[in-house]
């Protein structure tokens, strides 16, 4: 029997397909990508929103080629090809993206090393805590689970949405911790429409030119998501939630 996640739509729609049309060009950066993917979206974001030049290459992560497995022996994207080296990993990548083009503007962590650190001490409590919740209250199917993953969801989001100084994260400027968190602002249409105090943040977020210039159309999200409402969905990602572990 096929894995059901194999028959994605094979590739991004709506304005990322314009963003993806655009960066075709040959470049020291390569990005593998799958359009469909959050955690793609997040280092996607970051590219967009730095004007880094930059390679598009889209990837069935179910269907991996040798060449892309080469260059990330776990199958995953986001995965980047720099000048003949490889790397991967969504939150890794947005700091390489740091390091490697310090030239290019606006940066998304501070220039002070104490903010630096608190916004890194903030993407943690993202990957950590919202994305898990976020995975959990998605995939569980009993009621009572559904209830108890949604309050440990919006905990998180309330912990997070209180150090908001609006409109962004850090106050006007758009950060690491703004990027890392973006993909799930926009799919959390999937879990319900009560955002509470998040409203006024999640807007701002889902109407910045970065995040809009990668997402597809949402028709597309949702047969995605469906296999992780019937919690048969056989990413990476999909798995480590069943199995209790961090991914």
């Amino acid at each position: 029997m096929s894995v059901p996640d194999q028959h994605i739509y094979p590739h991004a729609t709506g304005q990322a397909a314009k963003t993806v049309e655009q960066r075709q060009e040959p470049q020291d950066l390569v990005f593998y990508s799958g359009w469909f993917c959050p955690f793609v979206q997040r280092a996607w974001i970051a590219l967009e929103e730095r004007g880094i030049p930059y390679q598009y290459k889209e990837v069935n992560p179910y269907k991996k080629e040798k060449h892309f497995l080469d260059i990330n022996p776990k199958g995953l994207v986001p995965a980047i090809e720099y000048k003949g080296k490889a790397l991967y990993e969504s939150l890794i990548l947005i700091e390489f993206f740091e390091d490697a083009f310090p030239e290019y503007k606006p940066r998304l962590l501070p220039d002070d090393s104490f903010d630096r650190a608190y916004v890194r001490l903030w993407v943690d409590h993202v990957a950590k805590q919202i994305v898990p919740a976020f995975m959990r209250t998605v995939m569980a199917q009993e009621p009572e689970k559904q209830k108890e993953n949604l309050e440990e969801y919006y905990k998180a989001l309330r912990t997070l949405t209180d150090k908001i100084k609006g409109p962004y994260f850090l106050g006007e400027q758009f950060s690491f911790v703004d990027a890392a968190l973006a993909p799930w602002v926009v799919r959390d249409y999937i879990i319900a429409e009560n955002r509470e105090k998040w409203k006024a943040y999640a807007e701002k977020i889902e109407t910045r030119e970065s995040v809009l210039k990668t997402i597809s159309d949402k028709e597309h999200y949702a047969e995605i998501y469906a296999r992780y409402l019937r919690n048969e969905a056989q990413s990476e990602a999909a798995k480590a939630m069943r199995a209790g572990r961090p991914f």
